[in-house]
C-alpha cells in the first residue's frame, strides 16, 4: 500500500486488504433511440407518480447490461478477490480495488448532476458498474440523487455542515448504508476519481467491535428494542426537473421523519452478526436498550479504520459488516475538489419489484 493508502487506525488493528486492478473493458454505449430495454409506460410508472424514464436512464441500463458481460474480461486477481470477498468478507468487512481506469477527467463539477453534462467519458461509469455486477445487481434509490443508479458524490457549497454524501465540513458520523430502508443495499461501491489528502473514509466492523462488548450489551443488541428514523434526504428531497434522474432540489416536508418499527443491531450468528447501526439516526426504545446502543457506538468509534482514497481507488463496502462515515475536509470549490462515483448493490432485484422502476427503488417514507 502507498503510505496514503494505510489504514489510519484509531485503535484497531484490522487493515482493509487491497488488490491491484489492471485493465478494464473499453466502454462502447449504443446511442439511445427508442426506450427498449425499459417500458416508461409501465404501469408501475404511474403508480409511484415518474415520469417516463428519460435518455440517460436508458443509457444507464444499457452500461449495466455491457458491464454485466464485461465481469468475465476483469483481471483474474480482482475477479478472484470478489468471489472470496462474496463469501467471506473478511475481519474490515471491505475491500479496496487499486488503479482502477477512470478515464481523463474534467473539472470536479459543483454539483453532483452538473457531472451528467460535463463531457466526462463513461470509462469510470463502466469501471464502476463491472465491479458492481460481480456483486449483485446496482441499484438507485430515488430520494438519493435523484434515483441516479451511478452518483457523483462531491461537495456542495450549500450541504457543507450536513450529515449528507456532499457535506464536507462535519464528520459524517458511523451508519449502515440506509439502516432505515426495508430494501437496503448489501454492497457499497466508491470510487474516487479526484482525492483530498485530507478526507478519510472511516470504517468500522462488527467483527473487530463485538470482542470489546460485554455479553450482556450483546445480548439486548440482538433484541427487536430499536428504532431508526429515515435519512435527512428522504425526508427533505422530490424529484424535478424531467422526472427519474431529473434532479433533486428541496421539498417542503423537510423536519425529521417518524421512526421505524422495532429492529435488532446485530440478527444472525453471535460469533459472526450482521449489522444494522446509524450513530446519528437510531435510539434504543427503552432505557436499557439505549444504554446498549451508546455502549455499542463508543466502541464503533474507538475501534475503526481509515482509508484516504486516491484517484483509481475502488473501495467496496459489506453494508451487513461493516458502517463507515467520513471525516471533515475542507472544499475550495475551485474545479479540484473530491469527486467519487458511487452505486449502490443489492443481491436480488425481486424483493424491490413492487417499488421498483427499473433499478431505481421508490419506497415513500412520508
Amino acid at each position: 500500500m502507498h503510505a496514503s493508502h494505510s489504514a489510519a487506525v484509531a485503535s484497531s488493528h484490522v487493515r482493509v486488504p487491497d488488490v491491484r486492478y489492471t485493465a478494464a473493458p473499453t466502454p462502447t454505449v449504443p446511442t439511445p433511440t427508442a426506450p427498449t430495454v425499459l417500458n416508461p409506460t409501465a404501469p408501475a410508472v404511474e403508480v409511484l407518480g415518474l415520469e417516463p424514464l428519460d435518455a440517460r436512464t436508458i443509457i444507464t441500463e444499457a452500461l449495466v447490461t455491457q458491464a454485466g458481460c464485461a465481469v468475465r474480461l476483469l483481471p483474474a486477481p480482482v475477479f478472484d478477490a470478489l468471489s472470496r470477498f462474496c463469501t467471506d468478507p473478511g475481519p474490515a468487512g471491505a475491500l479496496l480495488l487499486r488503479d482502477v481506469p477512470i478515464g481523463d477527467l474534467p473539472s470536479t463539477p459543483p454539483t453532483p448532476h452538473a457531472a451528467n453534462n460535463s463531457g466526462k467519458s463513461l470509462t469510470s461509469e463502466l469501471s464502476l458498474l463491472t465491479v458492481a455486477r460481480a456483486l449483485g445487481q446496482p441499484v438507485g434509490y430515488l430520494p438519493e440523487h435523484g434515483g441516479d443508479v451511478i452518483q457523483n458524490i462531491v461537495p456542495v457549497q450549500a450541504s457543507q455542515h450536513r450529515q449528507v454524501s456532499t457535506s464536507s465540513r462535519v464528520q459524517l458520523m458511523f451508519h449502515t448504508e440506509a439502516a432505515f430502508h426495508p430494501h437496503r443495499p448489501r454492497y457499497l461501491l466508491l470510487l474516487c476519481l479526484r482525492g483530498d489528502p485530507s478526507a478519510a473514509t472511516t470504517l468500522s466492523s462488527v467483527r473487530d467491535v463485538l470482542p470489546h462488548l460485554d455479553p450482556d450489551v450483546v445480548d439486548v443488541l440482538f433484541q427487536p428494542r430499536f428504532q431508526t428514523r429515515p435519512d435527512e434526504s428522504y425526508l427533505s428531497a422530490h424529484v424535478v426537473g424531467g422526472g427519474v434522474g431529473g434532479g433533486v432540489s428541496p421539498g417542503v416536508s423537510g423536519g425529521v421523519g417518524s421512526l421505524g418499527h422495532p429492529m435488532s443491531v446485530l440478527t444472525g450468528h453471535r460469533e459472526t452478526p450482521s449489522l444494522v447501526f446509524d450513530a446519528d439516526l437510531m435510539v434504543g426504545i427503552d432505557p436499557v436498550a439505549q444504554a446498549a446502543l451508546e455502549s455499542f457506538a463508543a466502541a464503533v468509534a474507538a475501534h475503526h479504520t481509515s482509508v484516504v482514497l486516491e484517484a483509481g481507488d475502488m473501495l467496496i463496502i459489506d453494508n451487513t459488516v461493516a458502517v463507515h462515515g467520513r471525516s471533515p475536509f475542507t472544499p475550495r470549490f475551485d474545479g479540484t475538489d473530491r469527486w467519487l462515483q458511487r452505486t449502490f448493490v443489492v443481491a436480488d432485484l425481486m424483493p424491490s419489484a413492487v417499488e421498483r422502476v427499473g433499478r431505481i427503488i421508490a419506497t415513500s417514507f412520508n
